[in-house]
């Protein structure tokens, strides 16, 4: 299953670099969106490091989830794919 990050998730003043929407391919109701909670996020890199991530939950009612990884992604990575597992 893959998906694209669509921007970082942030507020007003805050923008939290760690923290990602993702909308995933072939979802658009948020039902089906949480039932991808948990599920394992990996971007990769142009040189073939992996960064991995996690979904944590639904984000509004189109079927974009969030994605928190531990260490954050460059800004390039903003409208690239990533790829979800299991």
């Amino acid at each position: 299953m893959e998906g694209t990050i669509m921007n970082y998730r942030r507020g007003l003043g805050t923008q939290r670099t760690n923290q990602y929407i993702v909308q995933v391919e072939g979802v658009k109701e948020k039902s089906k969106a949480d039932s991808l909670s948990g599920r394992k996020v990996v971007w990769k890199t142009t040189s073939g490091k992996e960064i991995v991530g996690k979904i944590s939950k639904a984000h509004g009612n189109s079927g974009a989830v969030l994605a928190r990884f531990n260490q954050g992604l460059p800004g390039q990575a903003v409208g690239t794919k990533v790829a979800i597992s299991d």
